[in-house]
């Protein structure tokens, strides 16, 4: 088990964001950092997942491993994401289901663009087995599914040139800008709501940020002197987010979306934002980790164990939206959906953990004598 760290802490720390904003109307709401500026939790996560793609693809001495066992590694992981996104899909659609049914309530039926599920299981059922359709608050699984499958991609590019990936990675996000392309949904119309192709550039940065701090004390120092700028950036993020000062959609010049604060084509407003705030809290963890060990242990915890954590705390987010809309909210209710949530992350953080250190039973092998005797060891004529 890793010891508390800043990556663990930070990606902790998002997965409890995305916990809370996923209730929406709660109390907590309110004070989560997306709403005090342009980008929210979800860029954090992806970022951090290239970070932490460029710490695992490399040995305990900082050499690259392997190029196969790269590739093996990721497609693996991308494996294990994707039957956590079927799993969570399956069981998000059995608990509005039985919402429905407990409640006598058709409607609840719709939530989420869950309606067409219920209404065309057949083609539905295909569209969420290739990830095209998806329900609202459970779309963050299929963009990271396509991020690591082509993370193997990104990282031996990476080895070659960083220059390179940078570039490509660029051109391919500055294209999707400006010809809004997008993975398509089906059988429902419309496009993902994260869109791969733009939201590829931020694990890219991740990636290359691990990759180029770790070697260049330099630009470390860079990104230290930084810093100001970084506060400067996410203090213009308060003052459009407290003021809810937007740009109009439909009055932004053409390429529209890179003048839009839009989420699903992560906008350049959304991107410098929260480049503004990896360079403002860069210091943050190693400032506050001596005064806050049980925090920092936590939410380390639940980072080290991100995607059971994610899985869990999206079904119980959805729970806590039921449990809202049955009784109609309030603080003491907020508190009690909020609080109780956050228990079950951490007990979920440390299960996982504890399955993982228990050893395993080992078979005994038979000696000779008993195998003689055996049955099984005579064949019959």
């Amino acid at each position: 088990m890793r010891e508390p760290n800043a990556i663990d802490f930070w990606r902790g720390f998002a997965l409890v964001t995305i916990f809370i904003n996923h209730i929406p109307g709660n109390v907590f709401e309110r004070y989560t950092f997306s709403q005090y500026g342009i980008s929210d939790a979800a860029e954090l996560f992806v970022f951090l997942a290239g970070w932490s793609i460029g710490l695992a693809t490399r040995g305990r001495d900082g050499a690259p491993e392997p190029r196969l066992t790269t590739v093996l590694r990721l497609l693996s992981r991308t494996v294990e994401v994707y039957r956590a996104q079927i799993t969570i899909m399956a069981l998000a659609l059995a608990m509005i289901a039985g919402c429905a049914l407990y409640l006598d309530n058709p409607l609840i039926l719709e939530w989420h663009n869950a309606g067409g599920f219920f209404a065309d299981p057949i083609q539905t059922m295909v569209g969420v087995v290739l990830l095209t359709h998806q329900l609202g608050f459970f779309n963050i699984l299929p963009l990271y599914v396509v991020l690591i499958a082509i993370a193997p991609a990104v990282v031996l590019i990476g080895r070659v040139s960083r220059v390179l990936l940078l570039a490509l990675s660029l051109s391919l996000y500055g294209a999707s800008l400006v010809f809004e392309w997008n993975f398509p949904s089906w059988p429902g119309e419309g496009d993902w709501f994260f869109d791969p192709l733009c939201w590829q550039l931020l694990l890219v940065l991740g990636f290359l940020s691990n990759e180029a701090t770790r070697e260049s004390e330099r630009l470390r120092r860079l990104w230290q002197r930084l810093m100001p700028l970084g506060i400067v950036v996410v203090a213009v993020g308060v003052v459009l987010a407290v003021l809810e000062l937007r740009p109009d959609p439909m009055l932004a010049p053409e390429p529209r979306l890179v003048f839009t604060f839009d989420k699903t084509y992560l906008s350049p407003a959304r991107l410098i934002h929260f480049c503004g705030m990896v360079l403002a809290f860069q210091g943050v963890y190693a400032l506050i980790a001596p005064h806050v060990g049980r925090l920092a242990r936590f939410l380390s915890g639940l980072g080290r164990n991100s995607l059971a954590v994610f899985s869990m705390g999206s079904l119980l987010s959805l729970a806590g939206q039921f449990v809202r809309f049955q009784t109609g909210g309030g603080i003491f209710i907020d508190i009690s959906v909020v609080g109780s949530g956050l228990i079950a992350l951490g007990f979920t953080a440390w299960f996982v953990e504890w399955r993982s250190r228990r050893p395993r039973p080992t078979r005994k092998a038979p000696d000779a004598a008993s195998s003689a005797d055996s049955p099984s060891s005579s064949r019959s004529a």
